[in-house]
């Protein structure tokens, strides 16, 4: 699975902690992890917790990751800018029961945390546990057991609503401010890692016009 981990302006700080915690638990499970920053508060590429959603949105989407992880001071923010995008399914992660649960009955493609809130000491061995509790093992289970088939039903209900409620992600992107997605697509890394992993090729060929036409703005 390719883990994408997006980290918006307030908590750039963490970001180190944050990866390191993530890669720590993902890769010996052979998952890889995509660093889309921001790297450090002192980023020239800004991301709101706004862009975090368009971004999720634009790398699930386009397959260029299979799930997000993500978050902002609260971890509210970034996880209604999320939901807000097509086929974005992002539950609210505190800590490792969240996780699970989430893994188990929502069985969503990316989680937000509140990296301002209750983040002391120690929280790289909670950020650990949570990364466990989501990746181990597989998803989609139900719990309890006895109410798995009703919970795989409620999935699928709300998957059908979204598409019908959502446009699809080409048509969101281009009825979005341009210089909001050119904001969320702007990070260091972004163009080494989703040119090398997209498979949507309307999505991307749309990205790579904005990413093009970018470079002849700062020209």
């Amino acid at each position: 699975m390719k883990i994408a981990l997006i980290t918006e302006n307030s908590q750039a700080a963490k970001n180190e902690i944050i990866h390191t915690a993530l890669t720590a638990v993902a890769e010996p499970l052979g998952h890889q992890v995509f660093n889309y920053g921001m790297y450090s508060a002192e980023d020239k590429a800004s991301l709101t917790y706004v862009m975090n959603g368009i971004l999720a949105g634009i790398l699930l989407n386009s397959k260029a990751a299979d799930f997000v992880v993500t978050g902002c001071g609260t971890g509210m923010g970034a996880m209604l800018a999320c939901n807000s995008m097509p086929g974005v399914f992002c539950g609210l992660v505190i800590d490792p029961t969240d996780a699970f649960l989430f893994g188990q009955i929502n069985d969503g493609n990316a989680i937000s945390m509140p990296y301002a809130k209750g983040f002391g000491w120690a929280a790289e061995l909670n950020l650990q546990d949570v990364y466990r509790k989501l990746f181990e093992g597989e998803r989609g289970l139900g719990y309890p057991k006895e109410r798995a088939e009703i919970m795989a039903k409620n999935r699928g209900i709300l998957k059908t609503v979204k598409a019908a409620t959502c446009k699809d992600m080409l048509s969101a992107l281009k009825a979005l401010d341009q210089d909001l997605v050119k904001a969320a697509i702007a990070g260091e890394k972004f163009q080494e890692y989703f040119f090398a992993n997209a498979q949507d090729e309307g999505i991307r060929d749309y990205i790579k016009g904005l990413v093009d036409s970018r470079v002849l703005e700062n020209a």
